[in-house]
């Protein structure tokens, strides 16, 4: 089930923009198309003024009656990493400017599903509140809205998802990808959205003379950060200001206690924290409690004020992530296991433009990572569904550059009208319900779709990269500097180089994965090879010998051990050199 790779470089303006002093630096901020040196300042002066967010008025108008009649106010989250950030910063932010009674609740994926649901409703309106705020969800609750109405409690709706074509009576809607909104981004995350909202309630609150300059909402900028990047939205120039000034102000300790016990659990350090600690240790052990338990014990690490309770609970997250990471992988055993027998069955199952796969004991908290995975593996769309009762599976979808996976599913239900209960989601990843008895038809549906969106052609997996170093180039300082200058992530993507390289030597290490050293040559075939380079390559078999030449796709990383740092190759992507490749 390998895909054919081949590696593409990127493409750089002629002449040069002048961005940055170091040469190398100044090539990767061209090859991403960085126009102007100021956009790599980061400035919060820069970040776009709150009110070009549409709806945020009437937000804030409705806030400030609660806390002018000190109303009761329940902040209702999604139970992923981006939710949690976003229910922890409304929590926090709101008592910090004056208001009294604040309570949260976050869906139990597994009893109410995602959302703003009828159900949840109920839940909430036993705690009597005055008004609901949704943070990171509710564009699509139309019919969870009409519920609290029918209680007679008010709706402020934050989220950042693609909007239904009927939109949720809410006294205030806001979010950037809402029809005639103005705001200059669409990428901001749940959480980016629920600070937005946050610096315009602080203005008007501090007009009025009601808080002062002692609240400062960029101390929160530490949870916006995680939210934004965990939720793998786009890091636009809003969206890098938001979590490099989140990350700067973890690197300086100025964070919760939760998160430094997070990254403690993970073995990460404070002062070197850059995005993909991130999105490798922060994101996965917060989302593993909405995953497998309840988001709340993750909320509740963020929120809390005492190490001890903030350690506490970060070492039952870190527990459960070990315990999601073997559902993954025995999951992911028997999705390849069925797509194997498929591929006996049928030449057609090898050449699909997507899958579909469903198995009655996989866990509905699992299967978006598992479609992840695939999707990487085969370079196809993949939907994983699991039961959700007798009647129902539920599934989580995955896309590839190429096929917004939410219009995807938005034809196959126009066409198919009854065939899909519910879906939403974005570009890349989308959630969807479905009747079981139906899931063959919704199967054929769904790569019919991929098919014709794709003209019929499936697409090989490009590998890009930002062209070939120097041995003068491949530094420890540049290392170090590129891991500092700039958050990379989605859409900013994290450099990467190729070059050829003949092995030295090679043994394997840890769980499957491979060291390697590795020494530089300007061209495979020459005798005169450049320097040697300690490399590591994760998930890879020991396939090679001493004196094969490979082309390789790597970062440059620093190696920290007992207290020393050194350079190292972090290999991406590594192959037998041929001439053509």
């Amino acid at each position: 089930m390998s895909v054919s790779v081949s590696i593409v470089r990127a493409t750089l303006p002629t002449p040069l923009r002048e961005l940055h002093d170091n040469p190398l630096v100044n090539r990767l901020f061209n090859a991403r198309d960085v126009q102007t040196p100021d956009e790599m300042n980061f400035a919060l002066a820069d970040l776009p003024r709150p009110d070009s967010l549409l709806g945020i008025d009437a937000a804030v108008e409705r806030l400030l009656q609660a806390r002018l009649e000190q109303q009761k106010i329940m902040i209702v989250g999604d139970y992923d990493c981006d939710g949690a950030t976003s229910t922890c910063l409304a929590v926090l932010a709101l008592t910090a400017m004056g208001y009294d009674h604040i309570d949260y609740l976050v869906p139990n994926r597994f009893d109410y599903g995602y959302g703003l649901s009828p159900a949840i409703v109920d839940v909430a309106v036993q705690s009597q509140p005055d008004l609901i705020v949704t943070v990171d969800n509710g564009v699509a609750s139309v019919d969870g809205v009409e519920r609290a109405r029918d209680h007679g409690v008010d709706v402020i709706i934050t989220d950042h998802h693609l909007p239904p074509a009927v939109l949720p009576r809410a006294v205030a809607l806001v979010n950037p990808n809402i029809p005639g909104a103005t705001f200059p981004s669409g990428n901001l995350a749940g959480v980016g959205v629920c600070f937005y909202v946050l610096l315009a309630l602080r203005a008007r609150l501090n007009s009025q003379g009601l808080v002062g300059k002692e609240v400062k909402l960029a101390d929160y900028l530490d949870l916006v950060a995680i939210g934004t990047v965990a939720d793998v939205v786009p890091l636009d120039k809003i969206n890098r200001t938001l979590v490099e000034q989140g990350l700067r102000r973890i690197r300086r300790g100025f964070t919760r206690p939760g998160v430094l016990a997070l990254l403690s659990r993970a073995g990460r350090v404070p002062e070197r924290i850059n995005t993909a600690d991130i999105g490798f240790a922060l994101g996965p052990r917060l989302n593993a409690a909405g995953r497998l338990d309840d988001m709340t014990r993750g909320i509740e690490c963020l929120l809390s004020d005492n190490d001890a309770q903030a350690l506490t609970l970060a070492t039952e997250l870190d527990t459960l992530n070990q315990q999601r990471r073997g559902i993954e992988q025995k999951m992911r055993e028997e999705a390849e296991s069925i797509l194997a027998q498929e591929a006996l069955l049928s030449e057609a199952a090898s050449v699909g433009f997507g899958v579909v796969l469903f198995n009655e004991s996989w866990h509905q908290g699992v299967i978006g990572i598992v479609a992840g995975r695939l999707k990487e593996q085969l370079n196809k769309p993949v939907v994983v569904f699991a039961a959700d009762g007798d009647q129902s599976i539920k599934g989580s979808a995955r896309s590839i550059p190429g096929v917004h996976i939410r219009d995807v599913l938005d034809a196959v239900a126009t066409h198919n009208p009854d065939l899909i209960e519910k879906f939403g989601g974005h570009a890349m990843a989308a959630g969807l319900s479905l009747p079981r008895s139906r899931f063959s038809e919704f199967s054929e549906a769904f790569t019919a779709e991929v098919k014709r969106v794709l003209d019929g052609e499936l697409p090989g997996r490009e590998l890009l990269s930002d062209g070939g170093l120097r041995d003068a180039d491949r530094t420890l300082f540049n290392a170090q500097l590129i891991s500092e200058i700039a958050p990379w992530g989605q859409e900013f993507p994290a450099p990467q180089f190729d070059d050829v390289f003949i092995v030295e030597s090679t043994r394997s290490v840890g769980t499957g994965h491979l060291k390697l050293r590795l020494r530089s040559s300007p061209e495979a075939g020459q005798e005169d090879y450049g320097d040697i380079y300690e490399a590591i390559a994760f998930n890879q078999a020991d396939c090679f010998h001493t004196g094969d030449v490979v082309h390789i796709v790597y970062a440059l990383s620093v190696n920290h051990y007992r207290g020393n740092q050194s350079l190292q190759l972090l290999v991406r992507h590594v192959q037998l050199y041929t001439e053509t490749a």
